[in-house]
């Protein structure tokens, strides 16, 4: 999925373009967006997740 480039290096690559795009990337967001890269959340518990943070009901 991610060729040779290491989970860490991705995230701080996509971190790097929402940011220039005049957007922030907190540090819980960062570690739920990792544990969907590792397949440790599925991307429904993920969106869940970011959902709840925002306040928007499921």
């Amino acid at each position: 999925m991610n060729g040779n480039k290491p989970i860490e290096q991705i995230m701080e690559n996509a971190a790097a373009s929402v940011e220039m795009e005049g957007y922030t990337i907190d540090r819980k967001s960062k570690e739920w967006c990792q544990k969907l890269l590792r397949n440790e959340i599925t991307m429904q518990e993920y969106i869940s997740l970011i959902k709840k943070k925002a306040g928007v009901k499921a």
